[in-house]
């Protein structure tokens, strides 16, 4: 039987749940909001929060700047070994850029191409030259904000439920991130766009364990990685790319791109 203590923290979380969201984007049973597939222009089980392009607007390659601390915090803190496949989904599934392969199964496509031209492969194989795609826009990505409990409900559900609300109030802790996502044309090098992204989740830990993990969704709550919230945010970021290139006007400066500009010195 289910005591009355239980219930009544199990409404107040469920309640402050309801308000704040325990995720701003996707599914919680999900693990990443970068649910589905993608294979071609069609995608399957997608987010639905997901921003989508009727053609793609070219092709691009995603590149991670590897001596950014960022970087080091993702794959040791978190143990998220890189944000690129990830990107390549959420990208795909929009279906508003093809994405090209610059990663390391680049060194593999160059590896058959040898092979072609030492005479190992069939004649028929056709790795010749002039057939790769040549990526028109390069992605970069970054963590500029990334910290675990960073917030706490105490104060209002304190006021409403005493012991009980100072119990639920002293594990109730938010995850945040911050992303940005910076767009680059690859013949001009000029960068296109640039946009943020964020995303928070609320943890329930202490008070799922004090009722012996019988609090209904605790678990779930309790143990969402870090990762979780940075995919979310990386989602947002790409959202608020795509909605920036989708009305794009390029910049336009008197004289010409790249001959003195405007700024003149005495």
């Amino acid at each position: 039987m289910t005591s009355p203590l239980r219930l009544l923290a199990c409404a107040a979380a469920l309640s402050l749940a309801g308000c704040a969201g325990t995720m701003t984007m996707g599914d919680h049973g999900a693990k990443t909001v970068a649910t589905g597939s993608a294979g071609g222009a069609n995608a399957q089980g997608a987010n639905q929060q997901l921003e989508r392009c009727a053609k793609p607007l070219g092709t691009l390659t995603i590149v991670e700047e590897a001596n950014q601390p960022w970087l080091y915090q993702l794959t040791q803190e978190y143990h998220v070994q890189s944000t690129v496949p990830l990107l390549r989904l959420i990208m795909q599934q929009s279906n508003c850029f093809v994405i090209v392969e610059r990663g390391r199964a680049f060194n593999n496509m160059q590896g058959e191409r040898e092979l072609m031209a030492r005479g190992d492969l069939r004649k028929t194989s056709n790795l010749g030259k002039g057939q790769m795609v040549a990526a028109d826009y390069t992605v970069t990505p970054s963590i500029s904000f990334s910290a675990r409990g960073t917030g706490g409900g105490g104060a209002a559900i304190g006021g409403m439920l005493g012991a009980i609300g100072s119990l639920v109030a002293g594990s109730l802790r938010s995850n945040e991130a911050s992303t940005m996502l910076l767009l680059t044309d690859n013949r001009s090098g000029i960068q296109l766009a640039a946009a943020e992204g964020s995303a928070k989740n609320w943890d329930f830990g202490a008070m799922g364990a004090f009722f012996g993990g019988g609090f209904a969704g605790g678990g779930g709550f309790s143990n969402t990685p870090q990762g979780k919230v940075l995919a979310a945010s990386f989602m947002d970021s790409y959202n608020q790319l795509v909605k920036s290139v989708r009305d794009y006007q390029a910049q336009a400066v008197d004289g010409g791109l790249g001959n003195g500009g405007t700024l003149k010195t005495n």
